[in-house]
């Protein structure tokens, strides 16, 4: 049991970062499935998966795809805010024999016992415990660890009613695309993939769309770009305003041709129909030629949730995201200076919109929480004053901080609810993997004694060589 308290400090951040108090909290329960499995003498894996879930019954498995593999050169309290406006009448019903969270929500798409056999096959896991042992047996200096730490993680805005987005598309005459959308480009790839969307919807080439930044005087009321719901929001919005212009070109080239509507096809830049094929450009230009509308606007709102703050029930998430790492780790035992040797990585993007932006967003996520853990230190002086508030005083991870072997795939299945074109976010999940390094590091500290290593996060060379002084005392 958990008992925490909210305190107010002048000694802490609080703002948002990726995971919004996710990773804390899977530190927090890691650490405790890394001690209990000390204490009782089994291999932290076995401890983690006799505590996940029960596997999907419906068969929303998957297999491993896209490897990359090789050397990397106000007035409320904040706890309720909008609890109010929750519809708290609404109820999840949970049919009998169905496994739930903590706060009641069923979970019926966990994969992650399948993905964590896979990738401790892949990343050779049992195999390299063994030689970590007798690396550790037969060195004092220089010690080395390893950790397979698991992610599952809820998506959707827990404020429910921010789990909408809207969409505005023209088609210009020319047969070029142009959107708005809620959504906001930081370097996430979040326009490149709603592209792709508008793309296939009209059966052309992604460099016919342009996106023009976000503005409310064109989709009113955005959501923020987070929750890692910006691709689930705002392609389904795009998807959803390229469908009804795509309906009136198909009415239009259907009645022409003496056709059926559902006869028409967008394809390769052409649209087909009853054996005649015009251009894209073609069916466009006749069609404003015709007085047809290109102009559309698009809504979605994510189906399924609901919330009741108050009381911390309901369904707050749409669709978990899962994923696995196994980190390898050395320490200098006379310094606490520590290098990461090795990453694996599986992780579940469902059908993959885009999987080199995909594999970016991973490897950027595992490096961000592995830094966070590691090196990334607030430090205050006597008077209340960051110390550490520069690029010369905190430090992030660099390039030569990562890996030297890291090893990203995609687990290749499809998400089981209705998300655009069944794919799964990958902002935030991704960033908890990097926790594995951190179970890496108090793996390697355990080797220099018989106790259970106290190493608090971010665990910096200086706190590593504190545990290791502290285990050999």
């Amino acid at each position: 049991r958990i008992e925490s308290h909210r305190l107010k400090t002048n000694t802490q951040s609080a703002t948002a970062y990726r995971g919004f108090g996710g990773p804390q909290g899977m530190v927090g329960i890691e650490r405790v499935l890394d001690h209990v499995a000390h204490v009782v003498g089994r291999d932290p894996l076995e401890v983690r998966q006799l505590n996940y879930y029960r596997a999907s019954e419906d068969g929303s498995g998957g297999r491993v795809s896209g490897s990359v593999k090789g050397q990397a050169a106000a007035g409320q309290d904040a706890a309720s805010r909008g609890g109010a406006s929750q519809d708290a009448t609404v109820s999840v019903s949970v049919p009998e024999g169905v496994q739930t969270t903590p706060y009641h929500m069923p979970v019926e798409d966990f994969i992650l016992n399948e993905m964590t056999e896979k990738l401790a096959e892949n990343s050779d896991y049992f195999r390299r415990k063994e030689a970590v042992a007798a690396w550790n047996a037969e060195n004092d200096i220089l010690k080395r660890g390893l950790a397979l730490t698991p992610v599952k993680f809820g998506i959707s805005f827990t404020l429910t009613h921010l789990n909408q987005a809207g969409a505005l598309v023209h088609i210009y005459q020319d047969g070029s695309i142009h959107m708005n959308h809620g959504g906001t480009e930081m370097g996430q790839g979040l326009f490149q993939k709603v592209a792709q969307v508008a793309a296939d919807r009209f059966g052309v080439d992604v460099g016919r769309v342009k996106i023009t930044a976000t503005d409310t005087a064109k989709v009113p009321n955005t959501s923020a770009t987070a929750a890692s719901s910006g691709s689930d929001l705002n392609g389904m919005a795009v998807k959803a305003a390229c469908d009804i212009i795509r309906e009136r070109l198909a009415e239009f080239v259907a009645e022409r041709a003496q056709a059926q509507t559902e006869d028409v096809r967008f394809d390769n830049g052409m649209v087909h129909v009853g054996g005649e094929s015009l251009t894209f450009e073609e069916v466009v230009k006749d069609a404003y030629m015709a007085r047809i509308s290109l102009s559309s606007t698009g809504f979605y709102k994510t189906p399924k949730i609901v919330w009741d703050r108050i009381k911390g029930e309901g369904r707050p998430f749409f669709y978990f995201a899962y994923g696995a790492a196994v980190t390898e780790v050395v320490i200098d035992t006379l310094t606490g200076e520590n290098r990461i040797l090795r990453a694996d990585i599986l992780h579940d993007c469902g059908a993959s919109l885009n999987p080199a932006i995909d594999i970016g967003q991973i490897e950027g996520g595992y490096v961000q929480g592995a830094g966070w853990l590691t090196t990334e230190e607030l430090v205050w002086d006597d008077k209340g004053r960051l110390t550490t508030h520069a690029p010369s005083t905190y430090k992030i991870p660099a390039c030569s901080d990562r890996p030297d072997v890291f090893n990203v795939a995609l687990w290749d299945g499809e998400n089981r609810e209705e998300t655009i074109y069944r794919s799964k976010a990958v902002g935030e999940p991704p960033f908890m993997l990097g926790i594995s390094a951190l179970m890496a590091l108090s793996d390697a500290v355990s080797a220099c004694g018989t106790v259970y290593p106290s190493l608090d996060a971010p665990a910096t060379a200086e706190r590593v060589l504190a545990a290791v002084q502290r285990m050999r005392a």
